[in-house]
């Protein structure tokens, strides 16, 4: 098999030099066509979680790795979250990649004028080429293998790296991948700050990054140098708003699944509440009674609360937690050693307090009370763009008041972190939250070039002579007309 090889030597500072072969040719090489190799690859991915073998040996594996090593989960947590939130979302995203695939790689024909009546004209899409994604620790699989079908459909050989911090998925996902991909085209590679530094000093087709807003910047620095795009997954701080009309039972539900799902460290978890003092009173009752219903009397004890990813985090929050002024009505209770903190709400919270000058990503919810819903909407619109908001109201006025006087990279109404778990919405952020968006077509286009064709033959020369010297004022008048659009319109 012939092939164009691309070397990535990668000069990382361990005990020997990684080298990945991956390259920007070999979905071509060896009369290999395109779309049958995109069709493929997906269907392998698909295997690995669907074989026999996989689901007798590996998949059990998968469950042990994300009860007891995974780092932003309980060591011994219950694996409804695991599966909720690592695997079955990444299954949902592969069946909808094969089932989708045949008519996203069909050519996008596209609307002509006088002048190209007769050609073909169409947007197809093509694999950038060599592509870098690099994931984060709080959903290791998720937050990897979801561009990784993306990139996988739109016809990319892919470099992985998973984060050290989670190191046992880490492990899982180098040992997963040459088994069920062409380890021509799928590579991973390991390491922490140092190894990735090294790894950015490479060019890549497209740099795909989900993780904060400090890294990014470097990678962003990086990718500069070799003019490479980038998509940038990150976060920020997402406003749950509250206002007028509600069902406070049902709001208390579902807004402490989405703050407490994964001890907080999600982020599109609601980061702060806003509503009237009316509903803030009615919410904490019920909010009282919810996180008794769902984590027991001792949070610390119930196998379905997580805990904070690493002594670090833990003392940072910790820390906000101390610095802030207001009042802690539920919760509040931690222990280091345990990297626990029990679900905790807090009043009394100002604009400016330590708890809302950064993403908390953790178990504290900081409500803050606001005079009317304009107000409310101005709260938001000083900060950064989040990347995701969520309103709570029975009143249609209320919540399209919001959607349209608000930027976020997602929205949802009365419900949180839903509206990410639908492959053929985007997911991505704007502005500080992120650049780019993917998941279902989405992704596809986010690791695709669309390429501009026109097929033309030889018809209507006469009519191209219209643009050949010498030049007149009649020719310019025909060509003008042949090759402006045609509209059934008339402007007044």
């Amino acid at each position: 098999m012939s092939a164009i090889w691309q070397y990535f030597a990668l000069n990382i500072p361990t005990s020997k030099t990684v080298t990945c072969s991956v390259s920007k040719a070999v979905i071509w090489s060896g009369g290999r066509n395109v779309a049958e190799f995109q069709h493929q690859q997906p269907c392998k991915a698909f295997q690995t979680y669907h074989v026999k073998e996989h689901n007798e040996t590996a998949l059990p594996k998968l469950y042990e790795t994300l009860r007891e090593h995974i780092s932003c989960r309980l060591k011994d947590m219950q694996a409804f979250e695991a599966v909720l939130s690592e695997v079955d979302i990444v299954i949902n995203e592969l069946y909808y990649a094969i089932d989708n695939l045949s008519s996203w790689l069909k050519p996008e024909y596209v609307s002509k004028n006088l002048a190209t009546k007769l050609d073909d004209c169409f947007v197809q899409r093509q694999p950038l080429g060599v592509v870098l994604i690099i994931g984060p620790w709080n959903y290791p699989l998720q937050l990897l293998l979801i561009p990784l079908v993306a990139a996988i459909a739109a016809g990319n050989c892919v470099l992985i790296k998973p984060s050290e911090v989670s190191a046992a998925t880490d492990s899982l996902i180098a040992e997963l991948i040459p088994k069920y991909l062409s380890q021509d085209c799928y590579a991973v590679v390991h390491g922490g700050a140092e190894e990735t530094k090294a790894l950015l000093q490479n060019r890549f087709d497209h740099i795909f990054y989900t993780g904060s807003q400090t890294v990014a910047r470097s990678i962003m620095q990086a990718a500069s140098i070799h003019l490479t795009p980038v998509t940038l997954e990150l976060g920020g701080k997402c406003p749950c708003i509250i206002y007028g009309k509600i069902d406070i039972t049902a709001a208390a539900r579902r807004i402490a699944w989405a703050k407490f799902f994964n001890a907080g460290q999600s982020c599109v978890a609601p980061d702060y509440v806003l509503c009237s003092p009316a509903n803030r009173d009615a919410l904490l009752p019920e909010l009282r009674k919810v996180l008794e219903n769902f984590y027991g009397k001792d949070p610390q004890t119930c196998p379905d609360f997580s805990r904070i990813v690493s002594p670090r985090h833990w003392t940072r929050l910790m820390e906000l937690l101390g610095k802030s002024s207001g009042k802690v009505v539920l919760g509040g209770e931690s222990s280091q050693e345990d990297k626990y903190i029990a679900p905790t709400v807090l009043v009394d919270v100002a604009e400016d307090d330590a708890l809302m000058q950064e993403e908390i990503f953790g178990p504290i919810l900081p409500i803050l009370t606001i005079e009317s819903l304009e107000k409310g909407i101005e709260l938001i619109n000083r900060k950064e763009k989040p990347l995701a908001l969520y309103a709570f109201s029975d009143e249609s006025s209320v919540v399209n008041t919001v959607l349209q006087n608000t930027s976020s990279g997602g929205f949802c109404s009365n419900d949180g972190i839903i509206h990410m778990t639908l492959p053929s919405l985007p997911f991505g952020g704007v502005g500080a939250s992120g650049w780019g968006s993917y998941h279902g077509r989405w992704g596809f286009e986010a690791f695709s070039h669309r390429r501009a064709v026109m097929l033309r033959g030889w018809a209507l020369e006469r009519l191209n002579g219209l643009r050949y010297p010498p030049y007149s004022e009649d020719k310019l008048s025909w060509l003008r007309w042949t090759a402006s659009p045609k509209s059934s319109c008339s402007l007044m």
